[in-house]
């Protein structure tokens, strides 16, 4: 898929030959032996416990997302996020059912999604930066009325799954390349992470953060991502940033997480890198997918900002159906 011949110069660094990705250059490497793998899985994730839910973590007040203002987003959970820009109502990343894995597989989400799949509004776009389970919600994105009409965006090799699930107006892109609607620009840009559904896909279809630029604001998603040295490049290429949306859970244990997801201190780093005025944290406090405390992520957050001279009231968290302007 996107193969490239071994002398083709032309051939950008993150596409393998014959087929398949990889991350930049200067990216985190997984160094996990298999007895790291056997103990997080078999001893880590068994011995980890759901601590209770804080107050405040689930709005009080039901989500309207056909009203949702300008420039405002929303947190449905994890990495799914409503926001408007240009007029556009935007989704990100859906994942809204209790389980989204294989035949109710997987890890369950301990808070229910802001807003069921089968009540979302018509959305004008849905982006989707890499295909697990935990991003593309098959069912939540069967349930969705609009299936027929609305465009889907996601990185190249995606569109396949999309299309099976009914989508029509489907767009692939690959790093540094662009998609207008209307006034909405929205950028494909690197990520540090993998893709896969199964277990001879690894690495077949590409993984991405997006940038989201209209008239007035520009916006940063970070899907699924590590730290790495790309983040200077993306912001001196599609940067400064009003808001960084960025990963800040499901960091532990480091020697296997290290080369996918970031910790809130490097959640941070992220931000200031990419030039983003504000940072929002997501990917936590939904699901359990590795044994650290899921609620821990926010404070953590917000002493990074403080410690790295980002400034704490610049670090934001909300809670899930929680809206606030940028």
């Amino acid at each position: 898929m996107h193969g490239y011949p071994a002398d083709d110069a032309t051939r950008p660094a993150h596409h393998r030959v014959g087929g398949g990705f990889r991350n930049p250059p200067g990216s985190p490497r997984q160094d996990a032996t298999l007895r790291d793998f056997l103990r997080f899985l078999l001893l880590d994730m068994r011995r980890a416990k759901l601590p209770p839910v804080p107050d405040g973590h689930v709005a009080a007040d039901p989500l309207d997302l056909a009203n949702l203002p300008e420039n405002h987003v929303a947190w449905l959970g994890h990495a799914c996020f409503a926001m408007r820009m240009s007029g556009k109502l935007v989704l990100t990343d859906p994942y809204l059912s209790r389980t989204a894995g294989p035949l109710g597989f997987g890890p369950k989400r301990f808070i229910p999604a802001a807003v069921a799949a089968a009540e979302l509004p018509r959305v004008d776009l849905i982006a989707i930066s890499h295909n697990h389970y935990d991003h593309i919600d098959v069912r939540a994105l069967r349930s969705y009325r609009w299936r027929s009409e609305t465009p889907v965006v996601c990185p190249l090799g995606v569109g396949r799954l999309m299309s099976r699930l009914g989508y029509r107006h489907i767009v692939e892109l690959d790093w540094w390349q662009d998609w207008q609607l209307d006034s909405l620009t929205l950028s494909c840009l690197p990520a540090v992470h993998f893709s896969g559904r199964g277990l001879f896909d690894r690495n077949r279809t590409l993984w991405c953060s997006f940038g989201f630029a209209s008239s007035d604001r520009n916006v940063w998603f970070g899907g699924d991502t590590a730290p790495g040295a790309v983040f200077s490049e993306i912001g001196q290429r599609a940067g400064p940033f009003d808001l960084a949306i960025v990963g800040i859970g499901a960091y532990e244990p480091r020697s296997i997480m290290q080369a996918s997801h970031a910790t809130p201190e490097e959640g941070i780093a992220i931000a200031r890198d990419i030039g983003a005025s504000a940072a929002l944290g997501m990917h936590w406090g939904t699901v359990m997918l590795t044994p650290e405390d899921p609620f821990e992520a926010p404070e953590r957050f917000r002493r990074a900002a403080l410690e790295q001279q980002y400034g704490e009231a610049n670090a934001w968290t909300l809670p899930i159906g929680g809206v606030r302007a940028f």
